[in-house]
């Protein structure tokens, strides 16, 4: 997989959650994490929403590979986004059936990119 390729699809993974965040956060959290969100809840995670949509606008690739400080902040993000998960499954109390599927994927592409945004430094 080629180092565009695979910024181009974490970049649109992340959009498309942040719209589904925006959309319907209830939902994401009930799928996600296996528990509802407060009125307060539902606020944060909308504009948790916001900021992963524009995570991966900013970081969609043009027409070269992507730009080294794209490459970072996806690294960055999937890196804390799958030690987050893992913490919330295994010391959080969550128990939702996506959590490990989620703090997989999110590892995986932090490892693939670990590479790529060593390279860009």
């Amino acid at each position: 997989m080629t180092t565009r390729t695979l910024v181009m699809v974490s970049a649109a993974i992340e959009a498309a959650t942040g719209v589904a965040l925006m959309a319907v956060p209830g939902f994401v959290a009930q799928v996600l994490l296996g528990a509802g969100l407060s009125d307060s809840g539902v606020a944060v995670a909308r504009v948790a929403g916001f900021g992963l949509l524009s995570l991966g606008l900013a970081c969609w690739p043009s027409r070269d590979a992507g730009n080294g400080h794209a490459i970072r902040a996806l690294f960055a993000y999937n890196l804390l986004a799958a030690l987050y998960f893992g913490y919330l499954r295994v010391g959080g109390g969550f128990v939702s059936y996506l959590l490990w599927p989620t703090c997989f994927f999110h590892a995986l592409l932090a490892l693939l990119l670990a590479r790529p945004a060593y390279e860009s430094m």
